[in-house]
């Protein structure tokens, strides 16, 4: 299980090469050939992480004021979903 708080901020890899087909967003892992594809939400969170660092509380004040979803289900979704990104080493800590 992936663990985070907050306030952890998390940036795109540079190994990813990402593109908009159909209204997703599929991602290439250029080192392992791997692809990752991304719904609505999951694409917006990949385009704020792929032009800077962001925070799991600063993604959910995006997609809060963007989807319709109550805040406690999105910080939930959001928590998941950079988990598979982490595990997958599509995005890091922006400490690291």
């Amino acid at each position: 299980m992936f663990a985070m708080n907050n306030g952890e901020a998390f940036r795109a890899s540079e190994d990813v090469v990402a593109r908009e087909v159909g209204g997703e967003m599929v991602l290439l892992d250029l080192v392992s050939g791997t692809y990752f594809g991304l719904g609505a939400v999951g694409s917006r969170v990949w385009e704020q992480l792929s032009q800077g660092e962001a925070s799991l509380a600063q993604l959910a004040n995006l997609i809060e004021s963007e989807f319709e979803a109550p805040r406690k289900q999105i910080e939930q979704d959001l928590a998941e979903l950079l988990g598979q990104l982490a595990e997958k080493k599509l995005i890091a800590s922006a400490a690291a």
